[in-house]
């Protein structure tokens, strides 16, 4: 059985680390390169950066900011926002990242999964699912693509992506708990890893993802707004007989 990773998702807006509620009401809450520093002194399983306002700008992901804090990180770094080439997949691994997100781009051309996957790995390719009412939504959850999140998932994965990103955009924010039903059903109708964001606020949460079927949890503003850590949440976990490293 392979460890669950514990992931923390940093959300930044040019160098600036943000947090909302529901994908909405962004508020600065500090500065991205000084919460990689401190993440990466924690020697977390891996550290996901999105950022939020690339696909909006129409620009390509901040490779500067990936290289600064791939020089200070020493763990995987899964990077997403504005990747919508496999150029920009090229760049992004050149400047430090372990593996992309794809998320509106994915929708929009569902064969840059495959010529991805192709040129650089599945392993390197993730696809994120934002999930509201029912459907998968793109663009920083204002699109809403009438899509079911099951067969969105069965289609990335037909296209190459090596895992999933599911988050539940209503959640977001709230640390209220992820949404255990969508969990279940996307990482039982597909064959590669899932990946819990959106609701986290407990370590008990994480592992009502985990039973529910999902291969690693992620975690925003419960690593921002509370004295919780990584290396807790793998305590936790491990006392609860979930396989983690520590």
């Amino acid at each position: 059985m392979l460890s669950v990773r514990i992931i923390p998702i940093m959300l930044v807006s040019g160098t600036t680390l943000v947090k909302g509620r529901g994908f909405d009401a962004w508020r600065s809450v500090g500065f991205a390169a000084q919460a990689a520093r401190i993440h990466a002194s924690r020697q977390v399983d891996e550290l996901c950066i999105l950022d939020i306002a690339a696909t909006k700008e129409g620009r390509s992901p901040n490779l500067s900011l990936i290289e600064g804090l791939s020089e200070k990180c020493f763990s995987p770094i899964s990077v997403g926002g504005g990747v919508r080439s496999v150029q920009d997949v090229r760049r992004l691994l050149n400047a430090g990242a372990d593996r992309v997100i794809i998320g509106t781009a994915a929708h929009e051309n569902p064969r840059l999964i495959h010529d991805i996957a192709c040129t650089v790995g599945s392993q390197a390719v993730t696809v994120s699912i934002d999930v509201k009412a029912g459907t998968v939504w793109t663009r920083s959850g204002t699109v809403n693509t009438g899509m079911d999140p099951l067969t969105y998932a069965a289609l990335a994965e037909k296209n190459g992506a090596g895992e999933i990103l599911l988050t539940s955009i209503e959640r977001d924010g709230t640390m209220e708990g992820y949404d255990l039903a969508l969990i279940a059903k996307i990482a039982y109708s597909v064959n590669i890893p899932v990946i819990a964001a959106g609701g986290c606020g407990t370590y008990q949460h994480m592992l009502e993802a985990i039973e529910a079927g999902a291969d690693a949890v992620a975690a925003g503003a419960m690593f921002q707004f509370t004295d919780q850590t990584p290396k807790g949440a793998a305590e936790y976990l491990a006392a609860h007989n979930i396989e983690v490293r520590l």
